[in-house]
């Protein structure tokens, strides 16, 4: 069944009454003041997430659907503290048979074919043979290749859409590449391996056929030990062909560059960053993350007429938008004021969003 309306265009909708098919991102149930029960969830299509409430007749419902289930919704849309949200009326699952996946997971709009070129072409450059073939090796794999171009980066946070992990991949690789240009000490093959290994684990750590979430084994393990297991695979593979086998030193800082590249404890990173490209590593690929989460967030936002975001979880702060905020556009409320009135809301309503 076909989509008709898509949550990106929510600000034509305003005040109307739609009906469409999501899937559910996240589902809780939570008590209200009387003790009743409500659905708080994350709906989700294509073009973004919206968050969304059903109040009433919510037992005929409650446990018909789960997280990650396709659903028909009959609800309002409406604003709240500057954002858009569904007061859904009716909700039923969907089955099977009436559900277009195409329509639900984001996409790059980029060429991914194109980056992948972007990808060897930048491999072909390298001179340090054992490096080349390692890289040329995972590239060659077609099951490796598939997933890699079609593999989020992050569930939520970042480039959490289809192709987004290539995409990102090929921005650090050539920032890396300019970056490295500036301190010649850099080994530049070494720190581009590590750019293109430091999250291939995702393609095994997410699942991505029906919404963005955790593979069982990415759940036990995480990337960084997922990641291990392909180096060392990889490896012996291309010992088999090489006429030298690869460097044990050399396969040590790969997989330093790995289990390093979040930089410090509180981020999950097993060690700190202890040579220069893994540092390097770690502050262009964090730069990365946090310029496209800057991005994201601002197209969420793009009708809003404050040049003010709303707070941002990911960078624990609002965000000032300088296009709006150079062209005079209408001030928003102080961060410090959104924050008041947020808990204000909660204190008369109950929730937020109510």
């Amino acid at each position: 069944m076909a989509k008709d309306f898509y949550i990106r265009d929510a600000a034509q909708h305003e005040n109307t009454v739609i009906t469409s098919n999501f899937v559910v991102a996240s589902k809780q149930i939570k008590p209200k003041k009387t003790g009743e029960l409500y659905l708080w969830l994350t709906l989700a299509d294509k073009s973004g997430h919206i968050e969304a409430r059903m109040w009433d007749n919510v037992t005929d419902v409650l446990y018909g659907f789960e997280q990650n289930d396709f659903v028909k919704v009959k609800g309002l849309i409406n604003k709240y503290n500057g954002r858009f949200q569904l007061t859904i009326h009716k909700l039923r699952k969907m089955d099977e048979g009436e559900i277009e996946f195409s329509d639900y997971l984001p996409k790059t709009t980029k060429d991914v074919d194109e980056l992948w070129k972007t990808l060897g072409a930048f491999v072909h450059s390298f001179k340090n043979p054992h490096l080349k073939a390692l890289l040329e090796a995972f590239m060659a794999d077609p099951e490796i290749a598939a997933a890699y171009k079609a593999a989020p980066a992050a569930k939520t946070l970042h480039h959490a859409f289809i192709g987004g992990l290539l995409d990102p991949v090929v921005s650090l690789f050539t920032s890396c590449d300019l970056v490295s240009r500036n301190y010649p000490a850099i080994d530049r093959d070494l720190l581009l391996t590590g750019a293109f290994l430091h999250d291939i684990g995702k393609v095994h750590e997410l699942s991505y056929q029906r919404s963005f979430a955790y593979t069982t084994r990415g759940q036990l393990l995480g990337h960084m030990i997922i990641e291990l297991e392909m180096l060392q695979a990889k490896i012996e593979e291309v010992n088999r062909k090489l006429d030298t086998p690869f460097p044990a030193p050399l396969k040590t800082l790969i997989e330093h560059l790995i289990i390093s590249h979040h930089g410090q404890y509180d981020f999950g990173s097993p060690k700190l960053p202890m040579f220069p490209e893994a540092l390097m590593l770690h502050y262009l690929d964090d730069l990365d993350s946090k310029m496209e989460a800057m991005r994201a967030h601002f197209e969420r936002e793009a009708e809003s007429e404050g040049e003010w975001t709303s707070y941002n979880p990911s960078l624990s702060r609002p965000l000032l938008n300088t296009k709006k905020f150079l062209a005079g556009k209408k001030p928003a409320a102080a961060p410090e004021e959104d924050a008041a009135k947020a808990a204000a809301a909660v204190s008369n309503k109950g929730e937020p969003g109510s």
